[in-house]
C-alpha cells in the first residue's frame, strides 16, 4: 500500500508517495503468515519486508497483490531470473495479446469525474505506443476496474492470471489522491495498470532510489525478476514503474519504458 510521506530538506518540503501499511481488521502481518506462503513469495522473487495478507491475496512491495493462483503457479520451467539494478522487469505471467487485444477500463462512480478524465489519459498514453494491447474506457464492468477503497494507502493492483488475462482491479484511495493534478493521478493509475499487465517496479532492488530512506531490496537477491532486454543497467529516474512518485509529479512513459512496453506487447 502507499501513503503520502512528508520529506523536508533545507530548501523545500516535498510530499512523496512511499509504500507503507497500517494494520486493520482485514490485514494479517508477516509474522502471522505461514512459512509455506513465505517460501512461495520468496521463490517468485519478492521480499518479505512489506508482506501482509489481505482479503484478495498477499501484498508485497507496497502496492502489489499476489493472489493464491499466482503464488501456487510458481515459476515456469526454464525461466531465467536474476537480481537487478535499475532495468525494467516483468513478472512470470503476462497478458495474452495474440495478434491484438482490447483491454477495457472502467471507473467506479464513487471516484468521480476527475478519475474518469485520468483514466482517459491512461488510455491515451498506452494507445500512443501502438501496442498489440489497445486500451478503451467503458462505462462499467471493464477488464480492469478502478474502485474506490478506504484505508491508509494510495493504490494497489495485482499481476496477470495464468490464463493470460490482466489483473482485474485497481484499488484507489481517493482521500489520498484527491487534490493532486490530473497528470499525477493518471501517472499513478498508469503505474497500477502496468502491474496488471505484468510489470514490476523499476527500482524493486532498492526502493530508496525513488522513495528515499535507507536501502531496501523488495526482492530476493538470489532470484530477482525477469529482465526485459534493451532496458538500461543504470538508474532510470523517470520510469513510470518506479515505486514512489512525488506530489504533483507527472510520469509519462520515458524512452526506456517505451522499449519495455514494445518488447512485451508490440
Amino acid at each position: 500500500m502507499k501513503k503520502f510521506f512528508l520529506s523536508a530538506s533545507l530548501l523545500t518540503a516535498a510530499v512523496v508517495v512511499v509504500v507503507s501499511c497500517s494494520k486493520t481488521k482485514d490485514v494479517t502481518p508477516a509474522d502471522e503468515i505461514s512459512a509455506d506462503v513465505k517460501a512461495k513469495v520468496q521463490a517468485l522473487g519478492f521480499g518479505l519486508g512489506t508482506l501482509e495478507k489481505h482479503e484478495d491475496g498477499y501484498q508485497v512491495e507496497g502496492d502489489i497483490i499476489l493472489t493464491e493462483e499466482f503464488l501456487n503457479r510458481g515459476i515456469p520451467a526454464g525461466t531465467i531470473l536474476r537480481a537487478g539494478n535499475e532495468e525494467q522487469y516483468r513478472t512470470t505471467n503476462l497478458v495474452n495479446a495474440g495478434t491484438g487485444r482490447v483491454i477495457t477500463l472502467s471507473v467506479d462512480p464513487k471516484l468521480g469525474s476527475t478519475y474518469v478524465s485520468a483514466c482517459d489519459e491512461v488510455v491515451r498514453r498506452y494507445n500512443a505506443e501502438g501496442l498489440r494491447l489497445t486500451f478503451q474506457r467503458v462505462s462499467s464492468n471493464g477488464n480492469i476496474v478502478f474502485v474506490n477503497a478506504g484505508g491508509n494507502f494510495l493504490a494497489s493492483a495485482g499481476f496477470p492470471t495464468s490464463s493470460g488475462n490482466p489483473y482485474n482491479q485497481v484499488k484507489v484511495n481517493s482521500r489520498q489522491l484527491n487534490g493532486q493534478p490530473l497528470n499525477t493521478i493518471a501517472s499513478v493509475l498508469a503505474h497500477e495498470v502496468g502491474h496488471c499487465i505484468g510489470f514490476r517496479h523499476t527500482d524493486y532492488m532498492d526502493r530508496s532510489y525513488s522513495c528515499g530512506g535507507a536501502y531496501s531490496n523488495e526482492g530476493a537477491s538470489s532470484v530477482g525478476a525477469i529482465l526485459i532486454p534493451g532496458t538500461p543497467s543504470g538508474p532510470d529516474a523517470n520510469s513510470w514503474m518506479l515505486a514512489c512518485i512525488g506530489s504533483g509529479m507527472n510520469r509519462p512513459f520515458n524512452t526506456n519504458d517505451k522499449t519495455a512496453l514494445a518488447y512485451l506487447y508490440k
